[in-house]
Protein backbone atom coordinates (compact mmCIF):
# COMPACT_ATOMS: atom_id res chain seq x y z
CA UNK A 1 0.00 0.00 0.00
CA UNK A 2 1.47 3.33 -1.10
CA UNK A 3 0.20 6.89 -0.57
CA UNK A 4 1.83 9.69 -2.56
CA UNK A 5 2.29 13.22 -1.18
CA UNK A 6 3.28 15.45 -4.12
CA UNK A 7 5.70 18.27 -3.36
CA UNK A 8 3.13 20.75 -4.66
CA UNK A 9 0.75 19.77 -1.85
CA UNK A 10 3.16 20.65 0.95
CA UNK A 11 2.57 23.66 3.16
CA UNK A 12 4.88 26.64 2.93
CA UNK A 13 6.40 29.49 4.88
CA UNK A 14 8.05 32.21 2.85
CA UNK A 15 9.63 35.32 4.36
CA UNK A 16 12.45 37.55 3.17
CA UNK A 17 15.26 35.16 4.27
CA UNK A 18 13.49 31.77 4.39
CA UNK A 19 11.70 29.52 1.91
CA UNK A 20 10.38 26.52 3.84
CA UNK A 21 8.17 23.67 2.62
CA UNK A 22 6.36 21.51 5.16
CA UNK A 23 5.44 17.87 4.49
CA UNK A 24 3.36 17.94 7.70
CA UNK A 25 1.60 20.62 9.74
CA UNK A 26 4.07 23.11 11.17
CA UNK A 27 3.92 26.68 12.46
CA UNK A 28 1.30 28.64 10.56
CA UNK A 29 0.54 25.72 8.24
CA UNK A 30 -2.12 23.43 9.70
CA UNK A 31 -3.59 20.49 7.83
CA UNK A 32 -5.56 18.07 10.03
CA UNK A 33 -4.91 15.33 7.47
CA UNK A 34 -1.14 15.92 7.64
CA UNK A 35 -0.20 15.95 11.32
CA UNK A 36 2.71 13.57 10.76
CA UNK A 37 3.17 9.94 9.84
CA UNK A 38 3.46 7.37 12.65
CA UNK A 39 6.19 8.75 14.95
CA UNK A 40 7.54 11.10 12.28
CA UNK A 41 6.25 14.57 13.16
CA UNK A 42 8.07 17.13 10.99
CA UNK A 43 9.94 17.27 7.69
CA UNK A 44 10.77 20.85 6.75
CA UNK A 45 12.69 21.52 3.56
CA UNK A 46 14.39 24.86 4.32
CA UNK A 47 16.33 27.23 2.08
CA UNK A 48 18.00 29.99 4.10
CA UNK A 49 19.45 33.12 2.49
CA UNK A 50 23.15 34.01 2.87
CA UNK A 51 24.07 35.25 6.33
CA UNK A 52 20.56 34.63 7.73
CA UNK A 53 19.04 31.98 9.95
CA UNK A 54 17.09 30.94 13.00
CA UNK A 55 18.14 32.84 16.13
CA UNK A 56 18.46 31.16 19.51
CA UNK A 57 15.18 29.49 20.50
CA UNK A 58 14.11 26.71 22.90
CA UNK A 59 13.06 23.09 22.38
CA UNK A 60 12.26 20.23 24.71
CA UNK A 61 11.28 16.56 24.39
CA UNK A 62 12.05 16.28 20.68
CA UNK A 63 14.64 14.42 18.59
CA UNK A 64 15.78 16.93 15.94
CA UNK A 65 17.75 15.76 12.90
CA UNK A 66 19.26 18.18 10.37
CA UNK A 67 20.32 16.86 6.96
CA UNK A 68 22.26 19.35 4.83
CA UNK A 69 21.65 19.23 1.08
CA UNK A 70 23.58 22.27 -0.21
CA UNK A 71 25.69 24.94 1.45
CA UNK A 72 26.96 25.22 5.02
CA UNK A 73 24.83 25.27 8.18
CA UNK A 74 26.26 26.75 11.40
CA UNK A 75 24.90 25.31 14.66
CA UNK A 76 25.20 26.71 18.19
CA UNK A 77 23.44 25.46 21.33
CA UNK A 78 23.20 25.91 25.09
CA UNK A 79 25.11 22.64 25.64
CA UNK A 80 28.22 24.39 24.36
CA UNK A 81 28.26 22.81 20.90
CA UNK A 82 29.31 24.88 17.94
CA UNK A 83 29.89 23.44 14.49
CA UNK A 84 29.32 23.85 10.76
CA UNK A 85 27.92 21.01 8.68
CA UNK A 86 27.79 20.57 4.91
CA UNK A 87 26.36 18.12 2.36
CA UNK A 88 26.60 14.50 3.47
CA UNK A 89 26.71 15.52 7.13
CA UNK A 90 23.91 14.89 9.60
CA UNK A 91 23.33 16.23 13.10
CA UNK A 92 21.08 14.86 15.82
CA UNK A 93 20.04 16.91 18.84
CA UNK A 94 17.97 15.41 21.65
CA UNK A 95 16.27 18.39 23.28
CA UNK A 96 15.15 16.38 26.32
CA UNK A 97 14.59 18.50 29.42
CA UNK A 98 15.30 21.66 27.42
CA UNK A 99 17.90 23.22 25.17
CA UNK A 100 18.34 26.42 23.19
CA UNK A 101 19.95 26.44 19.76
CA UNK A 102 20.45 28.54 16.64
CA UNK A 103 20.92 27.53 12.99
CA UNK A 104 22.47 29.99 10.53
CA UNK A 105 23.68 30.00 6.96
CA UNK A 106 27.47 30.11 7.34
CA UNK A 107 27.95 31.75 3.92
CA UNK A 108 27.54 35.42 3.03
CA UNK A 109 27.08 34.59 -0.66
CA UNK A 110 25.37 31.21 -1.08
CA UNK A 111 22.04 29.88 0.27
CA UNK A 112 21.93 26.76 2.43
CA UNK A 113 19.32 24.06 1.96
CA UNK A 114 18.66 21.49 4.66
CA UNK A 115 15.93 19.16 5.85
CA UNK A 116 14.90 19.52 9.48
CA UNK A 117 13.24 16.39 10.89
CA UNK A 118 11.43 16.06 14.21
CA UNK A 119 10.59 12.78 15.94
CA UNK A 120 9.18 12.73 19.50
CA UNK A 121 11.32 10.66 21.90
CA UNK A 122 10.11 7.42 23.45
CA UNK A 123 10.05 9.09 26.88
CA UNK A 124 10.08 12.69 28.16
CA UNK A 125 12.73 14.31 30.30
CA UNK A 126 15.87 12.87 28.70
CA UNK A 127 19.24 14.51 29.21
CA UNK A 128 19.92 16.81 26.22
CA UNK A 129 22.64 15.55 23.86
CA UNK A 130 24.16 16.23 20.44
CA UNK A 131 25.96 14.31 17.68
CA UNK A 132 27.03 14.97 14.11
CA UNK A 133 28.68 12.80 11.47
CA UNK A 134 29.76 12.85 7.83
CA UNK A 135 28.43 9.80 6.03
CA UNK A 136 30.42 10.20 2.77
CA UNK A 137 27.37 9.35 0.68
CA UNK A 138 29.01 10.40 -2.58
CA UNK A 139 31.82 7.85 -2.16
CA UNK A 140 29.38 4.93 -1.96
CA UNK A 141 26.38 5.53 -4.22
CA UNK A 142 23.59 3.10 -5.07
CA UNK A 143 23.27 1.78 -1.53
CA UNK A 144 21.26 2.80 1.51
CA UNK A 145 23.30 4.08 4.46
CA UNK A 146 21.82 3.83 7.95
CA UNK A 147 22.30 7.32 9.38
CA UNK A 148 20.03 7.30 12.47
CA UNK A 149 18.88 4.38 14.65
CA UNK A 150 17.84 3.64 18.25
CA UNK A 151 20.81 1.28 18.69
CA UNK A 152 23.39 3.52 16.95
CA UNK A 153 24.17 0.57 14.66
CA UNK A 154 27.48 0.96 12.83
CA UNK A 155 28.11 4.67 12.28
CA UNK A 156 24.48 5.69 12.80
CA UNK A 157 23.57 8.54 15.11
CA UNK A 158 21.51 7.46 18.12
CA UNK A 159 17.86 8.43 18.35
CA UNK A 160 15.67 7.87 21.40
CA UNK A 161 12.78 6.35 19.48
CA UNK A 162 11.93 3.22 17.48
CA UNK A 163 12.81 4.79 14.14
CA UNK A 164 15.56 4.34 11.58
CA UNK A 165 16.60 6.74 8.83
CA UNK A 166 18.50 5.69 5.71
CA UNK A 167 20.03 7.91 3.02
CA UNK A 168 21.06 7.05 -0.53
CA UNK A 169 22.38 8.71 -3.65
CA UNK A 170 21.29 6.71 -6.67
CA UNK A 171 22.80 7.09 -10.12
CA UNK A 172 20.54 7.43 -13.15
CA UNK A 173 19.36 4.03 -14.34
CA UNK A 174 20.33 2.22 -11.16
CA UNK A 175 17.93 0.43 -8.84
CA UNK A 176 18.31 -0.13 -5.08
CA UNK A 177 16.04 -2.30 -2.93
CA UNK A 178 15.24 -1.87 0.75
CA UNK A 179 13.23 -4.20 2.97
CA UNK A 180 10.31 -3.00 5.07
CA UNK A 181 9.85 -5.55 7.90
CA UNK A 182 6.37 -6.91 8.55
CA UNK A 183 4.27 -4.56 10.65
CA UNK A 184 6.56 -1.57 10.00
CA UNK A 185 5.71 1.62 8.13
CA UNK A 186 7.92 3.43 5.64
CA UNK A 187 8.20 7.03 4.56
CA UNK A 188 10.17 8.08 1.48
CA UNK A 189 11.36 11.68 1.11
CA UNK A 190 12.90 12.66 -2.21
CA UNK A 191 15.69 15.16 -1.60
CA UNK A 192 16.40 15.71 -5.29
CA UNK A 193 16.16 13.99 -8.64
CA UNK A 194 13.43 11.74 -10.03
CA UNK A 195 12.81 8.06 -9.45
CA UNK A 196 10.18 5.37 -9.21
CA UNK A 197 9.42 3.46 -6.02
CA UNK A 198 7.60 0.23 -6.86
CA UNK A 199 6.57 1.96 -10.12
CA UNK A 200 5.25 5.10 -8.35
CA UNK A 201 6.92 8.11 -10.03
CA UNK A 202 8.40 10.63 -7.58
CA UNK A 203 10.14 13.97 -7.96
CA UNK A 204 12.07 16.39 -5.76
CA UNK A 205 10.19 17.16 -2.54
CA UNK A 206 7.70 14.33 -2.96
CA UNK A 207 6.84 12.05 -0.05
CA UNK A 208 5.54 8.51 -0.09
CA UNK A 209 3.97 6.50 2.74
CA UNK A 210 4.33 2.72 2.57
CA UNK A 211 2.73 -0.16 4.47
CA UNK A 212 2.54 -3.87 3.72
CA UNK A 213 5.20 -3.46 1.04
CA UNK A 214 7.84 -6.07 1.98
CA UNK A 215 10.34 -4.70 -0.56
CA UNK A 216 10.63 -1.20 -1.96
CA UNK A 217 12.57 -0.83 -5.21
CA UNK A 218 14.03 2.62 -5.91
CA UNK A 219 14.76 3.03 -9.64
CA UNK A 220 16.38 6.38 -10.49
CA UNK A 221 15.23 8.00 -13.73
CA UNK A 222 17.75 10.80 -13.03
CA UNK A 223 20.54 11.09 -10.48
CA UNK A 224 18.67 11.18 -7.16
CA UNK A 225 19.10 11.58 -3.42
CA UNK A 226 16.52 10.10 -1.08
CA UNK A 227 15.76 9.49 2.60
CA UNK A 228 13.88 6.43 3.83
CA UNK A 229 12.26 6.22 7.29
CA UNK A 230 11.54 2.82 8.88
CA UNK A 231 8.90 3.55 11.53
CA UNK A 232 6.93 1.67 14.18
Amino acid sequence: MLEHLPATQRGSTRIDWLNSRHSFSFGGYHNPDRMGFRNLRVINDDIVSPGAGFGSHPHRDMEIISYVVDGQLAHRDSMGNGSTIGPGEVQRMSAGTGVRHSEFNDSDTQPVRFLQIWIPPSEPGLTPSYEQRNFELSSSPNTFHLIVSPDADGDALKIHQDARIYAARIDEGHAVDITLPEGRYGWVQVVRGTLKVNDQPLGEGDGLAAFQEPTLRFKATAASEVLFFDLA
